[in-house]
């Protein structure tokens, strides 16, 4: 079954970066994309979404600090993750907003933020 592949993740310390990518397997010129992560023994969670037209939204926990972006004719979405700290530690995920036509969660990419 196709899926999204995502990538990037990796160790780094509290204050650092990191650029998650997101390749989708198919056109996403017109769906709204988002990037939703899960800590261990917690629930999945919503990061950031964009619509379609680039129309962006955060959750609190992460605004000012990442920015999601698309580029459509590469059927990618990336993730720019700064100024990281602990508590964002975990596998992130993306996927379509809507869950009526998403695809089958991928594998995710591990970001662990630990000095």
């Amino acid at each position: 079954q196709v899926q999204l592949v995502e990538s990037g993740g990796g160790l780094v310390q509290p204050g650092g970066s990191l650029t998650l990518s997101c390749a989708a397997p198919g056109s996403i010129f017109r769906v709204n994309m988002g990037w939703y992560r899960q800590a261990p023994g917690k629930e999945r969670e919503v990061v950031a979404t964009i619509t379609s037209n680039g129309r962006t939204n955060y959750a609190d926990s992460v605004k000012g600090r990442f920015t999601i972006s698309r580029d459509n004719a590469k059927n990618t979405v990336y993730l720019q993750m700064n100024s990281l700290k602990p508590e964002d530690t975990a596998v992130y995920f993306c996927n379509l907003v809507n869950e009526a036509i998403r695809y089958k969660w991928g594998q995710g990419t591990q970001v662990t933020v630990s000095s």
